[in-house]
């Protein structure tokens, strides 16, 4: 039984590594993927992440206590983000580095969600690692993009190894350990609103920047409706 949610594992860091793989070759493109990538990373947090913290929520957090915490998912990310800029030289060493780290801990609870699931029921881990899998592509579209906006390509492919391995080790620790049931519903608040805050104030500015045509706003809504597409399919 344990081989099952390992080979989910692997098979997340193999749709992951392509999707960033992808995103390297069509880097000429930056404006244009910067833009779907907004309307990707908007898009899992309206239709994946705030869904999926209501279904977990049960009985022990109301909807208004689950939008506190997405509130404080994007308050929280702006405040560090607006601090690490008035850092001197901050941009240069690390500040660039939080976007990709953020949606690198995003494909580690998606592992974790797997290995999880798998311990409690296997027909919600087969679930739950079926969907994960439907948007690791855009994973790793994410991740290399947001690297290539802020760092460089040396940067983008380290980071997308790291969010490569990110749900391998996830569904290793679902396995190994257990996080209580009650938690699991404010994390997924709080990465939705941390994805809201990327993909609105961080990815759509620098796509517009880069090409200001309308065509990167027509990609980020393609992005939006992407991810309403593949996560009713999974769900």
């Amino acid at each position: 039984m344990t081989l099952i949610p390992l080979a989910f594992g692997l098979a997340a860091m193999a749709a992951t590594l392509a999707g960033g793989l992808l995103a390297l070759r069509l880097q000429h493109r930056l404006g244009r993927i910067l833009g779907i990538t907004a309307g990707i990373v908007i898009g899992v947090a309206l239709f994946d992440l705030v869904p999926e913290a209501m279904g977990l929520a049960g009985d022990r957090w109301s909807v208004r206590s689950l939008m506190i915490f997405v509130a404080a998912g994007l308050g929280g990310y702006m405040l560090l983000d607006r601090v690490l800029a008035s850092i001197p030289r901050a941009e240069e060493s690390w500040r660039g580095h939080l976007g990709p780290a953020m949606l690198c801990l995003h494909s580690l609870m998606d592992g974790l969600g797997i290995g999880l699931a798998f311990q409690i029921d296997t027909g919600a881990g087969w679930m739950i690692a079926l969907a994960v899998l439907t948007h690791d592509v855009a994973d790793g579209v994410n991740t290399v993009s947001l690297s290539l906006a802020a760092r460089s390509e040396a940067a983008a492919r380290r980071w997308l190894v790291v969010n490569g391995i990110a749900p391998m080790l996830g569904v290793l620790l679902g396995l190994a350990i257990a996080i209580p049931a009650t938690m699991l519903a404010p994390l997924m608040g709080v990465f939705a609103g941390i994805f809201l805050y990327i993909g609105a104030c961080e990815l759509l500015p620098r796509s517009r920047a880069l090409d200001p045509r309308i065509r990167t706003g027509v990609a980020s809504l393609l992005g939006i409706l992407l991810m309403l597409g593949v996560t009713h399919f999974a769900h």
